[in-house]
């Protein structure tokens, strides 16, 4: 597989499947679990707010709104998925089998809308109902047409799990300064590898305050042990010293949330 700028192994090619399956299948075979531990953080964050839009940024196959409409797990989902069933279905089955999933026990406490480059994980995300609206846009490069716009600035609470870094704050910064917008309140998962700085610098422009929460969370396991030494050269490189889960051998994120004072205080965000 080839590597990336970082060290890290590129995964684009499972974004571009017109279903899930080996998105899950490759992925969980690394124990991919950020979204799992980014859940709960979400999820206090959406029950803060009164029936927030919640925009993921970089959703891929929409995972994030998957498992807290769904009230799944990683293990789960990927095991739904994996099924001797699912194998066997085509596309059309495989989202009609997922819209089910959706309404048994879905919350609908949130609106989800996903934004992503990949169009296919998106279509699939909109299609399943995992989200209630997808944002097809490379904001790195382009500013959001009208419509993009009018549905981005809709939202309360920005999420991420992963993507910050290669999403920079040319992105972050145009979903917080569209007019009419809402100054959203925002939780990013970001790999340690990247810096978070430039994206709360220029969001401090806009009244933002950022605040690192303690912890490091894995994302997944090295896929080798050449991304493994590729990886913590990187960290070195940037004046990060390894965690311990590092050197073990896990791929790691922190947790960065960044908000005004305005959707600190209220409940909308």
């Amino acid at each position: 597989m080839p590597f990336d700028s970082t060290g890290k192994i590129s995964f684009d090619h499972i974004y571009t499947e017109p279903d899930p399956r080996p998105y899950l299948r490759t992925l969980g075979a690394l124990d991919y679990h950020l979204p799992q531990l980014a859940k709960p953080y979400f999820a206090k964050l959406i029950d803060e707010r009164r029936s927030p839009t919640v925009l993921d940024v970089g959703c891929s196959y929409g995972v994030n709104a998957a498992l807290y409409r769904c009230d799944t797990t990683m293990d789960d989902l990927s095991a739904h998925y994996a099924s001797e069933e699912a194998t066997q279905l085509d596309r059309a089955a495989l989202i009609e089998r997922d819209r089910a999933l959706v309404r048994a026990p879905a919350s609908r406490a949130a609106r989800f809308v996903g934004l992503d480059v990949a169009a296919p994980a998106l279509e699939y995300a909109r299609a399943a109902g995992f989200l209630d609206e997808a944002v097809h846009a490379d904001l790195e490069h382009d500013e959001p047409t009208e419509r993009q716009a009018a549905v981005l600035a809709e939202a309360d609470l920005v999420i991420s799990t992963g993507c910050i870094g290669y999403v920079t704050e040319r992105t972050i910064g145009r979903i917080a300064e569209l007019p009419g917008g809402r100054r959203p309140a925002m939780a990013h998962f970001v790999l340690r590898m990247f810096s978070y700085e430039p994206v709360a610098d220029r969001l401090a422009g806009l009244g933002y305050e950022t605040v690192g929460v303690a912890g490091v969370f894995r994302q997944r396991r090295f896929a080798s042990a050449r991304e493994r030494e590729q990886i913590l050269d990187t960290l070195r490189a940037a004046g990060v010293e390894p965690h311990e889960l590092e050197t073990e051998g896990w791929l790691c994120a922190q947790l960065y949330l960044s908000r005004t004072a305005e959707n600190s205080a209220d409940n909308r965000g």
